[in-house]
C-alpha cells in the first residue's frame, strides 16, 4: 500500500503523496518503530498520538509561543517513511493565517521548505512544487502541501466564520458543514473525562468530503470557535494522548455519516431499467478472439446478458431502453488487478469503465463491510476480489494488522483469510524469508493464489521457485538481477531501480534465464508501470504524463497534488532515471514477447491510472487488442471468474463499457467512456464525474 491510503482528513499533510512522494535518494531512517518527540517540545504543548492500524506510529504537538505564533510539530513512521515537520503560523483576528513556514522532511524524507504570506492584499506562496502570487480582496485560505493535521481546524473555522465556505489558495473552494456530534470518554488513570465533539465535513480538498472531529466553542454572531480533536480512519488516526480508545466510537459515528451519503449517491446515480437495456449498432470487442465484430446488438435483462446478435433494422412492439451506440465500441468491463479500495474509488472506477478490481491489501473489517454495502446497493462500487496481506513485524512493517513472526502465526493468518472468503495471499516486504515457504504451502493447501512483493533478503527468482503464482511491481523483477540490494523493505526498492535499470542488459544470459524460470512456472506479472512512470519521468512541479490529458478536469487541490508525484533524482541522475523507465518499458515488451501473462494493475489513483496503464502496455509493444484482452477476459481467467465475467457472451454477467471510439486502433480512446453497466445497473460517467468534482 502506498501513502495515499492515509485518511483524507490528513490531506493537508499528504497532497505531496497523493500518488507518490518525491525523494532525493534519502538516507535510511533509524530503525525505530516509533520516533521520539524532540526534547525541545514545550511541556505545555498539546500532544496527540498518530496511530496506524491501531498501533502508535508518531505524534503531533501544538503550542503557542511567547510571540503569539502557533507552532505545530508532526511526525510518524510508516515502513521507514514518514514526515517530520514543524509549522509556524501567524494568525489574524479571524484565525486565518497571515503567514506560515513549514520545515523538516516529507513522507519520503525529502527536505521541506514551504512558506506563505498574506499582506497588503496579496497572497504569496512557495514550496518545492510551486510558487505563486494572487491578489485577494476577500477571505482566502492557503492549504500547505506539508501542513500538520490540526490545520484542518483552522480551515474549518475560517470557512464557518465566512458563511460556511472560503476560497482556497492557490485555487478551489472549501465548503464546511457540521454533520453530527458525540460524547466521548477518556479512561485515564485518575478519573474518566468526557468531551463533546462534532464531526465536520470539508468539501473541496479531494473528490469527496474530508472529515474531521472538532471541539466547539462560542458561536455568538457566527464567530465560530473550533479546535482540532481528531482525524480518524480505519488505516490511520490522530487523536489526543490518553483518548486513543475514543477512535472506535468516533469511527463508527463517522462511518454512519459516510454510509448515509453513499446510500444517497447510489439512489441518485445508479439506474435500474425495468425492462432491460438494448445497446444497438455497437462495434463489439470479442474478448475471445481480440477482434471487433461490427454492428451488433446486445440485450441485457436484470444482471445478465441475454443475447448478442446483428443489429435489427426495425422494431415493432414494446422494447426495453434502447441505447444507440453507432460509432462506439462495446467492451467487457475492465479489471484493475492492483487496487487498495478507498471511499471515492467506486465512482472513479465505474466512470472509467472499471467494473472489477482486485484489492491487494486493506483493512479487513472495512473492506468486507464495503463489499456488503455494494452488494446491497447502498454504495456505488465495483466488484471487489479480495487478497489478504501478510507482513513481518519490525520498523518497516506494512500498514496491516496481520503481522507474523512464527510459522504457526503465518499458517493461522492464511487459514483465517480463507475463512473470511479471501482468494489470494499477498506476501509483503518484511516477511521473514524463512516463513515464505510455509505461507505458500498453507495458501496452496487452501486453494489460494500467492503473490506479493519480494521480501527483504530474497530475490524474485527464489520466490518463483518457492511457488509464487504472481509478482507485484516491475521494480522487484529488476532487483532480481542485483541481489546485493537486500533492504527492499525500505524506500530503497523505489530509489535504486531508478539508478540501476538503465544499465540492465536485457539480452544477458541472466535475464534470459530468469524469463525461462517465469515461463516454466507460468508466473503472472502485475507490473504497475504507471507508478514508475510517475516517479521516474516527472519532476516536482510537473503533471505526470499519464495525468496530463485529464489534469485540467480534476478538482483544483487534487490537480495540485499531482505536481508532487515525481521523484527528485540524486545529483547527476536525472537522465538515468528517465532511461531506467524506458528500459522498464523495454523489459515489459520482452516479457510479453516471451509469452508471459501481463496483468493490468495500478496501485494508484482509481480509474484514470488504469487508462494510463493500458497506454503504457501499448508503448511497451503489446498490441492494443491484446491489452484489452488482458484487461478483461484474461484477468477473469487468472482469478477463475471467466465463467461469469470477461467477455460479452449470453449468460454472463452484464459488466460492460461503451467507449466513444475504437481502442483496438487507438488505445487512448479507452478514456472516452460513454455508458457503463455493472451487474446490469446503468451508470453515466458524466454524472459520476460531476459528483466527484471532475469536469466530464
Amino acid at each position: 500500500m502506498n501513502a495515499r491510503r492515509l485518511p483524507l482528513s490528513l490531506l493537508v499533510v499528504f497532497l505531496a503523496s497523493l500518488v507518490w512522494s518525491q525523494s532525493p535518494a534519502p538516507t535510511q531512517p533509524e530503525a525505530s518503530a516509533v520516533p521520539a518527540l524532540p526534547a525541545d517540545i514545550p511541556a505545555s504543548a498539546e500532544r496527540y498520538s498518530m496511530l496506524i492500524m491501531g498501533n502508535l506510529a508518531g505524534q503531533q504537538a501544538v503550542w503557542t509561543a511567547p510571540d503569539g505564533t502557533l507552532h505545530l510539530f508532526f511526525q510518524f513512521n510508516d515502513r521507514g517513511r514518514g514526515p517530520k515537520t514543524t509549522s509556524i503560523l501567524k494568525l489574524d483576528s479571524a484565525g486565518i493565517p497571515l503567514s506560515e513556514t513549514v520545515t523538516g522532511n516529507d513522507y519520503l524524507k525529502s527536505p521541506v521548505d514551504e512558506m506563505f504570506t498574506n499582506a497588503d492584499g496579496a497572497a504569496r506562496w512557495k514550496n518545492n512544487a510551486e510558487q505563486g502570487e494572487k491578489k485577494i480582496s476577500a477571505p482566502a485560505y492557503y492549504v500547505p502541501l506539508n501542513g500538520a493535521p490540526s490545520e484542518t481546524a483552522l480551515l474549518a473555522q475560517a470557512a464557518l466564520r465566512n458563511g460556511g465556505k472560503i476560497a482556497l489558495l492557490p485555487a478551489g473552494e472549501a465548503r464546511v458543514q457540521r454533520e453530527t456530534a458525540l460524547d466521548v470518554e477518556s479512561p485515564e488513570k485518575a478519573a474518566a473525562k468526557k468531551k463533546h465533539v462534532a464531526l465536520y465535513s470539508i468539501a473541496g480538498l479531494d473528490f469527496a468530503p474530508t472529515y474531521v472531529w472538532l471541539e466547539e466553542g462560542d458561536k455568538a454572531q457566527n464567530n465560530v470557535n473550533v479546535k482540532f480533536f481528531a482525524s480518524v480512519d480505519s488505516w490511520g488516526s490522530i487523536i489526543p494522548e490518553g483518548w486513543e480508545s475514543a477512535v472506535k466510537p468516533l469511527l463508527a459515528a463517522q462511518d454512519e455519516v459516510k454510509n448515509s451519503r453513499s446510500t444517497a449517491l447510489a439512489a441518485k446515480l445508479a439506474h435500474h431499467p425495468h425492462l432491460g437495456i438494448v445497446l444497438t449498432h455497437v462495434n463489439l470487442f470479442d474478448a475471445e478472439s481480440a477482434k471487433i465484430i461490427p454492428d451488433q446488438e446486445v440485450f441485457v435483462r436484470g444482471n445478465r446478458i441475454v443475447s448478442v446478435r446483428p443489429s435489427l433494422s426495425a422494431r415493432t412492439g414494446v422494447w426495453p431502453e434502447i441505447i444507440d451506440a453507432t460509432g462506439k465500441t462495446l467492451l467487457p468491463g475492465l479489471w484493475d488487478m492492483h487496487a487498495h479500495v478507498g471511499d471515492n474509488d467506486g465512482l472513479l472506477n465505474l466512470a472509467a469503465g472499471v467494473t472489477t478490481v482486485r484489492d491487494l491489501a486493506n483493512d479487513t473489517d472495512s473492506l468486507l463491510a464495503r463489499r456488503q454495502r455494494i452488494a446491497e446497493g447502498k454504495e456505488i462500487g465495483t466488484r471487489i476480489v479480495i487478497a489478504g496481506i501478510i507482513d513481518g513485524r519490525g520498523p518497516y512493517q506494512g500498514p496491516t494488522k496481520v503481522l507474523v513472526s512464527t510459522e504457526a502465526e503465518a499458517r493461522a493468518a492464511v487459514d483465517n483469510y480463507k475463512k473470511l472468503g479471501y482468494v489470494q495471499i499477498k506476501i509483503y516486504s518484511s516477511v521473514p524469508p524463512a516463513l515464505v515457504p510455509a505461507i505458500i504451502d498453507e495458501a496452496h493447501k487452501n486453494g489460494l493464489r500467492v503473490s506479493g512483493h519480494i521480501p527483504a533478503g530474497m530475490t524474485a527468482a527464489q520466490c518463483v521457485e518457492l511457488g509464487y503464482d504472481e509478482i507485484q511491481h516491475i521494480n522487484f523483477l529488476v532487483l532480481n538481477f542485483f541481489p546485493e540490494i537486500k533492504d527492499t523493505n525500505t524506500i530503497t526498492r523505489l530509489t535504486k531501480p531508478g539508478e540501476i535499470t538503465a544499465g540492465l542488459d536485457l539480452n544477458s544470459a541472466q535475464v534470459q534465464s530468469f524469463i525461462k524460470l517465469l515461463q516454466d512456472h507460468h508466473t503472472k506479472l502485475d507490473l504497475t508501470l504507471s507508478v514508475f512512470e510517475d516517479q521516474y519521468m516527472s519532476r516536482i512541479g510537473q503533471i505526470p504524463p499519464g495525468y496530463q490529458p485529464v489534469a485540467d478536469r480534476l478538482p483544483a487541490q487534487v490537480r495540485r497534488g499531482l505536481l508532487t508525484a515525481g521523484m527528485t533524482p540524486p545529483p547527476g541522475m536525472d537522465d538515468t532515471y528517465k532511461k531506467s523507465f524506458a528500459k522498464m518499458l523495454d523489459f515489459a515488451g520482452l516479457l510479453y514477447r516471451s509469452g508471459l501473462q501481463i496483468e493490468d494493475g495500478t496501485d494508484s489513483m482509481a480509474g484514470f491510472a488504469l487508462h494510463r496503464e493500458l497506454e503504457l502496455d501499448v508503448q511497451a509493444g503489446v498490441p492494443p487488442a491484446q491489452v484489452l484482452q488482458n484487461a478483461t477476459l484474461n484477468a477473469a481467467k487468472i482469478m477463475s471468474m471467466d465463467k461469469d465475467l470477461g467477455s460479452i457472451t449470453p449468460g454472463k454477467l452484464a459488466d460492460l463499457v461503451l467507449v466513444d471510439g475504437d481502442p483496438t486502433k487507438n488505445i487512448s480512446d479507452i478514456r472516452k467512456t460513454a455508458v457503463v453497466l455493472k451487474d446490469g445497473v446503468l451508470y453515466y460517467p458524466k454524472e459520476l464525474y460531476t459528483e466527484l468534482g471532475v469536469i466530464p
